[in-house]
This record gives C-alpha cells, structure tokens and sequence, in this order.
C-alpha cells in the first residue's frame, strides 16, 4: 500500500513529463502534428480522440459552481462526436485555458485522472504483483501514455513473470523494453518521449524505489513544498521587496497581488482587484507591457513593477 505522499510523487512525475510542473497544469492546452490523441487538455492531458476530453468536461459541466459550465456546455455535442475540428476551434481552446484557473475544474481533474489513470494503475499493479512505489509509477506514467498491457505483455514473453524474476528486474526490462518500442515506432513523435523512461532508468539506478523526497526530474526537484504548491526555498542576501507575480497552480493570492491589480485598473486595463492572479490578472500585465514596450509574458517582476509603480 502506498502511502499518500508516495502517490503524490508518482502523479508529480507524469504531471513534469506531461506539463512540465510538479503540480501539473490545468489549464494546458496541447496540439502536436502528427498526435494521434489530436488536442489535449489538462494536468494528465488526457485527449479529444480517446473521448476522455468529453468526459472530463462534461464532469465539470454538471458541478456546482463550474464558473465556465455555460460556455462549455455548448461544445459537448461536439466533444461527443468527437469532432477533430475542436483542434483548431480558438473560442474553445481559450475557454479550456480559462477553466484551467477555477478551482472547481481542479478538484474535477485530481478526481477524473485519479479514477480514469491512478486507480487502473493500482489495478495493474495488483494483478502484475508490483508493490514499490517507483513500479507503481511506471505502470501510471503506461496508463496515461498509453499501450501498458501490449508492452507488458512483451516484457512478459521476453522475460517471464514479475513474481517469477522480482519486481526490481522486472520493471527495469519493462522500461527497458518500453523505451525501445517508443524509439523505434512507427509514429516519429513518440521517438521524442524515450527521456520518460530515460527518467525511470535514473531512478532506478538510484535504487529510488521508495520515492524518497527529494527527488529530481527533468530538472525539476520534487519535494513537500513543491508538492504543495510552493517554489523550493533558495536563501538570497538580496532584499525582495515583491513577488514575481504570475500565473499558477495554485494560484497566487495576496494583497501584493490586490496592489497591482489596482494599479493595473488605474492605468486603464479591466481587472477585478480581487487579490487572486488568474487569467485575467495574467491578459492584464501582458497588456501593459506590451503598451510599455517590455517583453509581453504576463508575469509580473521587477521590470513590469519599475513601469508600473515608476517608483525606480
């Protein structure tokens, strides 16, 4: 049995291969040439084509307080029938991206994904023996790329059981195996995802089998304070006075982030001072830096303050 924190790291993994964040991103949007799942959404990016999209937005369609459930509403018929011109359709894509920031699609997502993904993972893993964390996320990070049972199968024929060969052997031929199929498919995109069990084999070299904190992916360093949504602690002696102000999950709230709301709104761009940075906060300051002449990416640091507040 797998501890929550262990369950946390595993989900943390797949959301940094397929967002690049450790507490994966709602509201991303993905169009890749050549993808057979066409437009993906969300923290697991589950796909138009599977049919999965129209069950996660038809889930936050029907729950309370879905602040986007109108406009949505409109596009299930669509979601439905899968209809490959949602690939393209701009309204639609910037109104996903838009309930990427409504904490009830969040709580819609982390319960789809958990039933959809992690619980058939733990499914696998029961009827496969595996019982370490990093095994269990393996057969996660399968579920939601996709093609578990053909490549265990393989590994199967190739070399037996896992209760036949122990688990660590087992999984290491799994991810073997797995990376030489992703290297050699027939689909060239999937050549580009072999640095997902590139990263597996690191970790098992480690011998992380327990997941033990902390950890680094892609870069990325998996602790309790990223888990939980906060930047890992680096000591400066420099005085910061401000935040760097931008969208995430979860979504930066605070009365530094009411005081530039307000002085956005006082330079003449729509935005509710509210104290939460969400979309709107985000088009706000791109909007303003574009007028200002700085590099328009909606996030809010010392070049956008010194315009803004013109206090040096």
């Amino acid at each position: 049995m797998l501890t929550s924190l262990q369950k946390a790291t595993a989900e943390a993994i797949v959301n940094i291969f397929e967002t690049g964040r450790v507490t994966g991103e709602y509201g991303q949007v993905t169009l890749l040439a050549g993808d057979t799942g066409h437009l993906t959404y969300g923290k697991a990016q589950t796909t138009l084509a599977s049919g999965n999209l129209e069950l996660l937005i038809r889930a936050y369609c029907n729950a309370p307080g879905a602040a986007y459930a109108d406009g949505l509403k409109r596009y299930l018929d669509r979601l439905a029938a899968i209809d490959l011109t949602l690939d393209h359709d701009r309204e639609f894509r910037q109104l996903l991206r838009e309930a990427g920031d409504d904490p009830v699609m969040h709580a819609q997502q982390d319960s789809f994904f958990d039933r959809i993904y992690w619980q058939p993972a733990i499914k696998s893993a029961d009827y496969i023996g595996a019982a370490t964390a990093l095994g269990t996320g393996v057969i996660y990070d399968s579920r939601i790329h996709g093609s578990w049972h053909s490549i265990r199968d393989r590994t199967i024929a190739a070399y037996g059981k896992l209760t036949d060969i122990g688990e660590e052997d087992w999984i290491a031929r799994y991810v073997e195996t797995r990376r030489q199929w992703l290297a050699t498919h027939g689909n060239s995109l999937l050549h580009k995802t072999v640095y997902r069990m590139d990263e597996f084999n690191t970790l098992i070299a480690n011998r992380a089998w327990s997941l033990p904190l902390p950890l680094t992916v892609r870069g990325l360093v998996i602790d309790e304070n990223s888990l939980n949504g906060q930047p890992p602690v680096r000591v400066s002696a420099a005085d910061q006075a401000r935040r760097t102000l931008k969208l995430s999950a979860p979504m930066m709230q605070g009365e530094d982030v009411r005081a530039l709301q307000k002085a956005l709104a006082a330079a003449g761009f729509p935005v509710d001072a509210d104290g939460v940075f969400g979309q709107q906060s985000a088009d706000a300051v791109r909007a303003f830096q574009q007028r200002s002449g700085l590099t328009a990416d909606g996030i809010a640091g010392n070049a956008t303050y010194a315009k803004l507040f013109d206090d040096g």
